[in-house]
């Protein structure tokens, strides 16, 4: 029978769409089920901020009226507008092992993005790229950790069939920050030069400073990441949502501001997530009947951690602020039974930051592939190039990640 794909118009389509994965990996020992109830809310219009300057549309592969395959396609306006492109995005890409499946997502995502004016489609990315992106390239073996993917390894295998080029690779690296001997003297070095020196302290968020503190992290992310490949602004709604997001997985151990000592001043921030993951594993995807427990167990559970954000204002880029931040971890690490996870993800491209992590003793364990396709538009944009979007407020910010 033939593929027949179709946009997701109910709530029986919804389900199917979020339930497919579950079908697909319930065997498959890596993978982690994600929270079906999260999944709902965040392909929600009404919740996630992510609606408020793009536009998305899910579909469905059926072959003879049985679910064999997902996607969607997805047009971010805040991304066109601060790049000054046309690009168009798909994710959620889920299917069985048969290239006819992927062809036909394929070819419905980019009629779809041609007919909106989109000369390009970049994926996979679960909206954007700082949530769940790319096809699994290394390290399909491991487990994911929060906002990671994990596919089988023929997914890779049928998105190069599929005529799929390379856009860039994503690196993750592991690092054991519970052991200091895999760390180069030069790190604790210039942590102490920004100590002594600079007169830059650590201080930890409390969930009352969080919403305030992100405000720090969008000012510099927006300026200090607007050059990344992929790079989309986070505006103050995208900040309230993320707020609300980090407050189930918020442990002040490993949320770091670094500040002057002399008034405050925040130069750097550092935000470290414990691995959410190894609950949801254990939960099945709902909370209840018995999901709840674990959660309320999570302490107890994760043993791991995803540094996620490291950013540092130009004028101590070189005063050894992200190395005190690198320290930092490892003390935290002494005092608490996390002791290792990974890092990123780090653009292949990122050749400071990546010799940063050889510098603390990390290695490279999973490798993502973002693939693109190219193609001639059928229509002008929706939004114009001039349209007025959400456009991050210029600062004199910078990063070491």
């Amino acid at each position: 029978m033939s593929v027949a794909v179709s946009p997701v118009e109910s709530r029986c389509d919804r389900r199917a769409f979020v339930n497919l994965p579950f079908r697909l990996h319930a065997t498959e020992p890596q993978w982690i089920p994600p929270l079906k109830l999260e999944r709902h809310l965040f392909l929600s219009r009404r919740v996630n901020a992510y609606f408020k300057h793009a536009e998305a549309q899910l579909f469905l592969a059926r072959r003879d009226g049985r679910v064999v395959g997902r996607i969607s396609a997805q047009i971010d306006h805040a991304f066109n507008a601060h790049h000054g492109n046309r690009w168009g995005m798909f994710g959620f890409l889920e299917f069985e092992n048969d290239q006819e499946i992927l062809d036909a997502l394929l070819a419905t995502a980019e009629d779809w993005l041609k007919a909106r004016g989109r000369d390009r489609m970049v994926g996979p990315m679960d909206f954007a790229m700082n949530d769940e992106s790319g096809v699994i390239v290394e390290g399909g073996d491991r487990e994911p950790l929060i906002r990671q993917p994990w596919q089988p390894p023929y997914y890779l295998e049928r998105s190069e069939q599929a005529g799929l080029e390379k856009a860039v690779d994503l690196l993750m690296w592991e690092l054991y920050v519970g052991d200091r001997s895999k760390m180069l003297p030069v790190i604790g070095d210039l942590a102490q030069t920004a100590q002594t020196d600079h007169g830059i302290r650590i201080r930890h968020m409390t969930r009352r400073s969080l919403r305030r503190d992100l405000d720090v992290f969008g000012e510099i992310y927006n300026e200090a990441w607007k050059r990344n490949w992929g790079f989309v602004p986070y505006s103050k709604r995208d900040l309230d949502a993320y707020a609300q997001e980090l407050q189930l997985v918020f442990d002040p151990a490993w949320f770091m501001v670094a500040e002057r000592e002399s008034d405050g001043k925040p130069v750097g921030i550092a935000i470290t997530i414990p691995d959410i993951n190894q609950v949801l594993q254990r939960m099945n995807g709902r909370l209840l009947p018995l999901g709840w427990l674990a959660f309320l167990r999570r302490r107890r559970i994760m043993d791991r951690l995803r540094v996620g954000f490291l950013g540092v204002l130009p004028e101590f880029q070189h005063a050894g602020v992200a190395a005190l931040l690198y320290v930092a971890h490892f003390d935290m690490a002494a005092v608490h039974r996390i002791s290792g996870g990974e890092m990123g993800w780090i653009l292949e491209t990122n050749t400071a930051m990546n010799r940063g992590m050889e510098a603390m003793g990390g290695r490279v364990v999973k490798r993502y592939r973002v693939f693109e396709r190219r193609f001639e538009a059928d229509a002008e944009p929706a939004w114009p190039r001039d349209a007025k979007v959400w456009k991050p407020r210029r600062t004199d910010h910078s990063t070491q990640g």
